[in-house]
């Protein structure tokens, strides 16, 4: 008998527990949640309305406080909720709160700029690793200066959430940041005295591609190859095929790295692990889908990008100026906050230094396809031709990158009385047996960063180029020529991986690469 109520006591408990799971997972399905985003020591934009939604039962009213704004709205049949409330000045942090069947509160918000800060190695490298960490380390104590970063994860379709944490800057959170949002941000909050957020999407080694929507993609005949090719590869990969090459492969490998080590030699690299390529963060739109859909549509001044590298190898060079165009149109349509402004890195300098005239290859070809992509409304580029690292692609002075991506920003969204970009050519004309170049964003004149002016090259009908003798002379204009081209037709400028280039703008910032002709396009 005693073994029976026993038994019987076991099973209530174990109902009990099965029902007490049950309840507490349609609690869980019923609270009124936010995005990541929506997180302790947030930064809003201030002076637009600000986009807020959410999830929670079907059918469920949720009401929205900010300050003194309030909004309400009504869960659909998906359980998505979403509302808009009315527009923040900097000021006090505040305090919002989300109440529903339950109440979520988010604590220390701050109303100032935002901007998204996405790309790949060169956006997502840490202060930790920039130039002079001590120092910047010990200087960073700017509460006004938050950062998010967003988990790094891939996605075959388009996701509602993502993961990450809101940071404030401080001398024990600096390191984590990426240097370059950072310098970008820090010179926003000291010439604008507000708050910055720098919401941090990037990830090492993508290519532009993979940050941009598959629909917006589809349309372009010249996207085509690059889509069809990822289709077969998903189409013909094995698991099991891959797993046993690979695992031949890493025998291979122990063996060479185990003789390499007895001849007190360095071993070769490691071969890597199959990927599923459906899972490959180089797959077009896989980021875009699991790290930029679902921070929209959360309210920004605008973006800044820092990648390139990813495309400069192979023919698809030339495809880079389309590819970076389509994803701007992408993310402002899915915004709809208007043509934001968004501006860019220009890829530096790197690898050997020039020898010849002119030196053609992927990376000057991006470098071209990024000046070209400035016709694009409300754009910007910072140049860093003379920043760069021949031994090292990820060069350490990001001080500079972030601090010229700022002018443009200060000097065009914010409407700072300043010289904001290098040299731009603007024109060039054929004068007595010389090309006569004009520029724009010339500040008080052009300079050469040393006693002669360096970086020209000059050619005929022959398309034979040769370096030129370059002189200033005006405050926008450099007359170039060459004894060896008695008849020139075109100009190159800084048209090398490394240039041996030095013009510059009376606010010390450097001139693009450009050429006038387009005798050798991929």
């Amino acid at each position: 008998m005693i073994r029976s109520f026993g038994r019987r006591v076991a099973a209530w408990t174990l109902v009990a527990v099965a029902l007490t799971s049950l309840t507490l997972r349609n609690v869980a399905l019923a609270d009124v949640t936010l995005p990541a985003v929506f997180s302790d020591h947030m930064v809003l934009q201030r002076d637009v309305p600000i986009p807020v939604w959410g999830w929670a039962d079907p059918g469920e009213q949720v009401r929205v406080t900010l300050g003194e704004r309030q909004a309400t709205a009504t869960t659909g049949a998906d359980g998505k909720w979403s509302l808009t409330l009315g527009q923040c000045a900097h000021g006090e942090p505040l305090t919002l709160v989300a109440e529903g069947k339950n109440t979520v509160r988010v604590e220390d918000i701050l109303v100032g700029e935002v901007w998204l800060c996405s790309g790949q190695s060169n956006m997502a490298m840490s202060v930790s690793r920039s130039a002079d960490f001590p120092a910047e380390q010990a200087a960073a104590n700017h509460p006004g200066i938050r950062m998010f970063t967003v988990n790094r994860v891939t996605a075959e379709t388009p996701q509602e959430r993502c993961q990450g944490t809101w940071q404030i800057c401080a001398p024990d959170t600096v390191g984590g940041f990426s240097a370059t949002a950072y310098f970008f941000g820090r010179e926003l909050h000291q010439q604008l005295q507000v708050p910055v957020g720098l919401i941090n999407s990037s990830w090492g080694g993508t290519p532009v591609q993979a940050w941009t929507a598959l629909a917006a993609q589809e349309p372009r005949p010249e996207l085509r190859p690059i889509l069809d090719g990822w289709n077969q590869q998903i189409e013909n990969y094995n698991a099991e095929t891959a797993k046993a090459r690979y695992e031949k492969q890493l025998a291979a490998w122990q063996g060479q790295a185990k003789q390499a080590k007895q001849a007190g030699n360095e071993p070769p690299r490691r071969p890597q692990a199959p990927v599923d390529p459906r899972q490959s963060p180089h797959r077009p739109a896989s980021l875009y889908n699991g790290m930029i859909e679902p921070l929209a549509p959360f309210a920004l001044r605008g973006a800044i990008w820092y990648q390139g590298e990813s495309n400069a190898g192979g023919s698809a060079a030339g495809l880079y100026g389309l590819q970076l165009g389509t994803l701007i149109a992408n993310w402002r349509q899915r915004w709809d906050q208007g043509d934001f402004p968004f501006l860019w890195v220009q890829l530096p300098n790197y690898r050997a230094p020039q020898q010849a005239p002119v030196e053609t290859s992927g990376w000057v070809i991006v470098q071209e396809q990024m000046r070209k992509t400035l016709a694009v409304p409300n754009t910007g580029m910072a140049i860093t031709i003379d920043v760069g690292e021949a031994n090292d692609i990820h060069p350490k002075n990001k001080q500079d990158v972030g601090k010229r991506l700022a002018l443009w920003a200060l000097g065009t969204t914010y409407g700072k009385p300043l010289v904001y970009s290098g040299p731009l050519n603007q024109a060039m004309s054929v004068q007595d047996g010389k090309i006569a170049v004009r520029f724009e964003h010339v500040g008080e004149g052009l300079k050469a960063g040393g006693e002669a002016l360096k970086g020209f090259a000059i050619a005929g009908e022959d398309r034979k180029f040769v370096f030129a003798t370059a002189q200033i002379t005006g405050p926008d204009t450099v007359l170039v020529s060459s004894p060896e081209v008695a008849q020139p037709v075109a100009v190159r400028y800084a048209w090398a991986v490394n240039p041996d280039a030095n013009l510059f703008n009376s606010a010390g910032l450097p001139a693009s690469p450009f050429r006038t002709d387009d005798w050798d396009s991929p």
